[in-house]
């Protein structure tokens, strides 16, 4: 794995900034969508056959990580192509390949992930959304709750995990079942956020949906593989996200510090300021390191490779992206409280890197059982 970055991935970069520069703060989502996926962004890491750019999650996550680094970042990007497009790219018939991945690509269609309940938490083995036949027509039945699902109310599907009955053992095994909006049964209700976010939040009530057979994503044997085939994306593409967001935070912070004199010395001079932007300069180019090798591990096919990066990135970047928005805050005083700079809301924002879609403290779990080899303690 080359640390360094490659010519073309620089050219990405470059262009993806440029973008990012050119919508800004008060960016229109819909506009800066639309201008992405003629660029060809939003579907750089989906397959060339199907209207894609033929990369991987690595060109995804730098497309992703500049738009946040303008403060114009594209939530949906961690959902439709990063998660959604990889699974049905990955796992998907022929037909649903072509049916969905061109729209994908090009920002004509959307699609919406639902994965976590109200009861579950991070325990995915206790999901009770559950999927049974119909032993008469051959269809799907969908029974179940979903909360903190994104986008749903401007995405045309939400690619739903379920759990499947085991014929030989009885035991319950999650499955993926694409879940179009208007279906039958399938309701939504936004969530009411503190947090400001272009993208709203909604729980979902799935009762009696009734889906044809070909709305299951892959095999109903697969089981954890296919499902963490999407995770494994959704946590390297949430590390590009915080450490995008951290990047705009101390961009801004680096600016005033320049600029603000105070006793006729500009207070970026003072080590009690300079220090700390420093180092969070530094834990986030760390945090961009690991998250790059993540990338590199699963575009190379070494899911289990992966899955340890990918969860070690997301943990380096939420907790970058925090120290480094805080920072930032406190570089500006008051005026980091202010609308004018940008900042205040991204107090809030940056908790987001350390909460979702997993937390910091299951990814230690993750890190001391699967790494470390310790026992667990549940």
């Amino acid at each position: 794995m080359a640390t360094i970055e490659t010519d073309e991935h620089k050219a990405l970069r470059a262009a993806v900034a440029a973008l990012g520069r050119r919508h800004g703060r008060g960016y229109d989502r819909e506009a800066l969508w639309a201008e992405a996926a003629k660029l060809g962004y939003l579907g750089v890491n989906l397959p060339e056959e199907y209207g894609g750019g033929g990369g991987g999650i690595s060109e995804l996550s730098i497309v992703l990580e500049e738009l946040g680094a303008a403060g114009c970042p594209l939530l949906m990007m961690v959902v439709s192509p990063a998660i959604c497009g990889t699974v049905i790219a990955r796992f998907g018939t022929e037909e649903q390949k072509r049916h969905w991945l061109p729209g994908l690509a090009d920002g004509s269609l959307t699609m919406a992930f639902g994965i976590t309940e109200p009861d579950a938490g991070s325990n995915s083995h206790r999901i009770t959304t559950t999927a049974r036949r119909d032993p008469d027509s051959g269809d799907w039945i969908l029974n179940g709750r979903k909360v903190f699902v994104s986008g749903v109310d401007i995405t045309d599907a939400t690619l739903i995990v379920g759990r499947t009955e085991d014929a030989r053992t009885g035991k319950l095994k999650p499955c993926l079942f694409i879940v179009p909006r208007d279906t039958g049964g399938f309701g939504r209700r936004q969530i009411d956020m503190e947090l400001s976010a272009v993208e709203k939040q909604f729980e979902l009530t799935l009762d009696d949906v009734r889906l044809p057979a070909d709305a299951l994503v892959g095999d109903d044997d697969a089981g954890l593989l296919q499902l963490f085939a999407g995770l494994n994306p959704e946590r390297i593409m949430t590390a590009a996200f915080g450490i995008g967001m951290g990047r705009f935070a101390l961009a801004r912070a680096i600016e005033y510090a320049r600029d603000r004199t105070v006793w006729k010395t500009p207070i970026g001079a003072h080590q009690a300021i300079a220090h700390p932007l420093a180092q969070a300069h530094i834990d986030l180019e760390l945090a961009r390191l690991m998250m790059q090798k993540a990338a590199y591990l699963y575009d190379a096919g070494d899911d289990a490779g992966a899955g340890e990066a990918a969860n070690m990135a997301k943990y380096a970047a939420g907790e970058a992206c925090v120290k480094a928005v805080d920072q930032a805050v406190h570089t500006l005083g008051g005026n980091g409280l202010t609308r004018e700079f940008g900042l205040a809301s991204l107090i809030t924002a940056a908790r987001v890197s350390r909460i979702a879609p997993v937390s910091r403290e299951m990814i230690l779990n993750y890190v001391s059982h699967q790494t470390l080899g310790l026992p667990k303690s549940y």
